[in-house]
């Protein structure tokens, strides 16, 4: 019984989240089953015209080995995004309004180690539910990918001192970043430039920046908490856009952690814990060893995310 290639190749991208684009064409039909048997031949495999799922972990590998120049224009043909303005979620590009992004494949990108991280690569979408923000307690992103790196642990974003976010690795990965294994499953990362102690500020005037903003009176598992750096305000900026981003990619609500009065929940959180929440949390509302990010106004910040998203 012969297979109905429209059909399979159909089926297999709603399954596997793939369209026509990522092999240069517009639409299901005739031409991309072509397109398909070309890529196929010129990779070793059997040319059929089926992606299947040895070819779609061939082309998922490829496209994320140079993800920034995979996105089809619109005559179908393969041409250069501006990436600056992308993220990524199982290969495929996603707009965000921030116009400074550098993705992992770029040669100012920042990057993640093989073995350091939760690997769905060609695999079903990764349906992530959380997204967990941290400081980075360093000078810069590139210092922080660095540590990320010794330390054998890994994060999908960084946010660097002028707000320039950095994606180190495709959210349908599972980074090593919340502390558990099921909460690195089932959320997405980010690390905030911020070195947090006093003592630093001055390195930040070295570096050309001004002094950062003071956090004070801040409290976190029902502790007060001595002064330490804020966020520069073009971080927060460009944390919102990334938040809508990702809600937008992904699904994940533009909720938080809140008790009855509707005021952020400033330590754990059993909702959160227990992956029965699903939103924006810092990382102190999953462990008590944490207290980042202590200060950071979720509850107004998610109010002003949802303003953006429209």
């Amino acid at each position: 019984m012969a297979i109905d290639k429209h059909f399979y190749n159909e089926a297999s991208a709603a399954k596997l989240s793939w369209d026509p684009s990522w092999f240069g064409e517009e639409e299901f039909g005739e031409e991309l089953i072509k397109a398909v048997k070309k890529f196929q031949r010129s990779h070793g495999l059997t040319a059929d015209g089926l992606v299947g799922p040895v070819t779609y972990r061939r082309i998922w590998t490829d496209r994320e080995a140079n993800i920034s120049a995979t996105s089809a224009g619109p005559s179908g043909r393969l041409m250069r995004v501006s990436s600056n303005n992308h993220i990524v979620h199982n290969g495929n590009l996603y707009p965000i309004d921030w116009d400074a992004v550098v993705l992992w494949d770029e040669a100012d990108g920042l990057t993640t180690k093989e073995g350091q991280y939760y690997s769905y690569a060609g695999k079903p979408d990764r349906k992530p539910t959380l997204f967990v923000n941290h400081w980075d307690v360093c000078l810069s992103s590139k210092s922080c990918a660095k540590v990320l790196a010794q330390r054998g642990i890994s994060i999908h974003f960084c946010i660097d001192n002028d707000g320039t976010i950095y994606q180190l690795l495709d959210t349908q990965h599972g980074a090593w970043h919340a502390g558990g294994r099921s909460w690195n499953q089932s959320s997405i990362g980010v690390e905030i430039s911020n070195a947090y102690y006093l003592k630093y500020q001055q390195n930040y005037v070295k570096m050309g920046f001004d002094e950062r903003p003071l956090v004070e009176g801040a409290t976190c598992h029902g502790q007060n908490m001595k002064p330490f750096t804020d966020f520069y305000p073009v971080q927060l900026e460009a944390l919102k856009a990334l938040w809508v981003a990702v809600h937008n990619a992904v699904g994940i609500p533009l909720e938080c952690p809140t008790d009855d009065d509707g005021k952020l929940v400033t330590t754990v959180d059993a909702d959160s814990i227990n992956n029965k929440f699903e939103g924006f949390v810092n990382h102190y509302n999953l462990t008590r060893k944490k207290i980042d990010c202590a200060g950071l106004d979720l509850v107004g910040l998610l109010q002003q995310a949802k303003a953006m998203k429209g």
